[in-house]
């Protein structure tokens, strides 16, 4: 049997974006679409208590609604739901255990003080050993296509581009497999990112820095990328890639790239010790600052 994209769904803008978005990968993927509604979870609830009344009629219309616009929007996807008992991060974490990958809203940052993506999004992805994506509200058909010759939205175009931002430091064949599939499958380009800043004075040792100046350095990391990419570039020759080499913070590099994307996929190191989860300061940026969906795929 085939393992399905999950979508967990709470009745929110941003999880009806998401599971929207999870019926069309669904269908790229050739997958079964699963909906996941996880209950609201007491402490002095004792185990096996039967869900209260009310929970399970929410529970069936928040599922309901997803369902209803599911099947408007992507009639062709196959599509089953479950209810799940709380808390909602190990819920949804639990049923990511048998998914393709796990689909989420979030809403990210509004503002200088806006909103942080949802604690139950941040808590999934810091934990999940799948690929989970992250979908903002308002996110449409037609926000992954280039648009038409007169401008406006449309969904016969080609997909913009997948966007992988890559660490030439720590290159993980699964992030890079994952954003190659994502882009054959659109049949789009895939753009590789790689930021890069000069060492400071206290990190060389003496005489070091006249060694390399910074344009030999860029070269150098160009180099490296491309080196890195060949073999992937053989394994899947119909994926047109543009690499890209730039100097400065990887976040803002990758947000500026992602403006332009319809995925944007990152890598998320597996932690030694699970009880202290850590994205990592590049993905947290991409998270709160990124609009288009973004891919988190975990590897050790």
């Amino acid at each position: 049997m085939l393992s399905p994209v999950i979508a967990g769904v709470d009745g929110s803008a941003e999880s009806l974006a998401a599971a929207e978005w999870a019926a069309r990968e669904a269908v790229r993927r050739d997958r079964p679409l699963r909906l996941v509604h996880a209950w609201n979870w007491h402490p002095r609830q004792t185990e096996g208590e039967p869900a209260n009344a009310a929970q399970r009629h929410l529970a069936r219309r928040v599922l309901r609604q997803a369902e209803e616009r599911i099947r408007s929007a992507v009639p062709g996807v196959h599509l089953t739901d479950e209810q799940v008992e709380g808390p909602a991060t190990a819920a949804l974490l639990k049923a990511a255990e048998r998914a393709e990958l796990l689909v989420l809203g979030s809403r990210g940052l509004s503002g200088f003080t806006g909103l942080l993506a949802g604690s139950v999004a941040q808590g999934v992805v810091a934990k999940a050993t799948r690929p989970v994506v992250l979908v903002r509200t308002g996110e449409e058909a037609e926000d992954e296509h280039v648009p038409a010759d007169d401008g406006s939205p449309s969904t016969r175009t080609g997909y913009l581009d997948v966007v992988l931002g890559i660490d030439l430091a720590d290159a993980c064949d699964e992030v890079i497999e994952f954003a190659f599939e994502e882009a054959k499958l659109r049949q789009a380009r895939l753009r590789v990112v790689y930021a890069w800043q000069p060492p400071s004075a206290i990190s060389l040792g003496p005489g070091d820095i006249a060694l390399v100046n910074d344009p030999a350095r860029a070269e150098e990391w160009q180099g490296f990328l491309s080196a890195v990419l060949k073999v992937w570039r053989d394994k899947y020759p119909e994926t047109e890639v543009l690499e890209t080499v730039v100097e400065g913070k990887a976040s803002t590099a990758l947000v500026r790239a992602a403006s332009a994307a319809s995925l944007l996929v990152v890598g998320r190191r597996l932690s030694e010790q699970p009880t202290v989860p850590r994205i990592g300061p590049v993905t947290h940026a991409a998270v709160h600052h990124v609009g288009c969906p973004l891919a988190v795929v975990p590897h050790e």
